[in-house]
């Protein structure tokens, strides 16, 4: 550890030297020129007349800060590239009743399937973590309590019919379980300046419409062995994801 840390100081040391040193080289052409100009604009101004030099201290400062921030980027670079996530390919399995759409760089996927006579589309988003269920009391339920300790993927399921109308369910999915939080009805030829009634609230709806509602997406292909591969899938995602951003800055810096 000792050693790690001396080497990691010398050589901090002699970046930082070889940083000045460059700077400076590439400065000394410039440096006289500024000072004879000066010397003949106070003969010609007078005694009295003050100029304004430029700090070069803030250029030699922006540089080191820069220069660190560059081996952070590259330090996490390293370790991204290290993690099991990254190294992790999830081939979609036989069955999969979906067309998985996904371009790097994007922060969601969409699947895509026709069932009967309508289109279905569903936009996945990154998985998050975090306490859900909690009222403004602070009391939750053991459900809720248990869901917001795992890690959970969004869902935006759309399926619309030839005629246009489209139902949208805004989703949760757990592990081996999805969760519908919000349903809409969109008619194709509704003015923008509309305000539809949205309905209740779903949790709101009867508990046998809430079943109801929970098979129909099922019958669809929205159930727990569909969104556990999406899981997976989505979290080495956000993997190649971060690495990708993490050289974009790199590169930012670099130029």
């Amino acid at each position: 550890m000792a050693f790690a840390t001396i080497l990691r100081r010398t050589v901090t040391l002699v970046a930082r030297h070889a940083i000045r040193a460059t700077w400076r080289q590439r400065n000394q052409q410039g440096l006289l020129p500024y000072a004879l100009n000066r010397t003949v604009l106070s003969r010609e101004l007078g005694p009295g007349t003050v100029f304004a030099c430029p700090s070069f201290s803030s250029y030699s400062t922006k540089a080191n800060s820069d220069e660190n921030l560059l081996r952070v980027i590259e330090s996490e670079i390293k370790s991204a590239e290290e993690s099991d996530d990254y190294d992790r390919d999830e081939e979609v399995p036989d069955g999969f009743p979906f067309e998985l759409v996904d371009n790097p760089g994007e922060q969601t996927i969409t699947l895509k399937r026709k069932y009967n006579d309508e289109t279905i589309t569903v936009d996945v988003q990154m998985p998050t973590t975090g306490e859900e269920g909690e009222d403004e009391d602070g009391d939750n339920d053991d459900d809720d309590t248990e869901r917001g300790s795992l890690t959970s993927i969004p869902l935006v399921v759309n399926i619309s019919k030839k005629n246009g109308v489209c139902l949208e369910f805004g989703c949760t999915a757990f592990p081996d379980e999805v969760a519908i939080d919000s349903l809409l009805i969109k008619e194709p030829n509704a003015s923008e300046d509309q305000i539809a009634y949205q309905g209740p609230e779903f949790s709101d709806l009867d508990e046998n419409l809430q079943k109801a509602f929970h098979k129909y997406l099922e019958i669809r292909g929205i159930k727990p062995s569909t969104t556990n591969f999406l899981h997976e899938y989505m979290i080495s995602k956000d993997a190649k994801e971060y690495l990708m951003w993490l050289k974009n800055l790199k590169s930012f810096f670099e130029k």
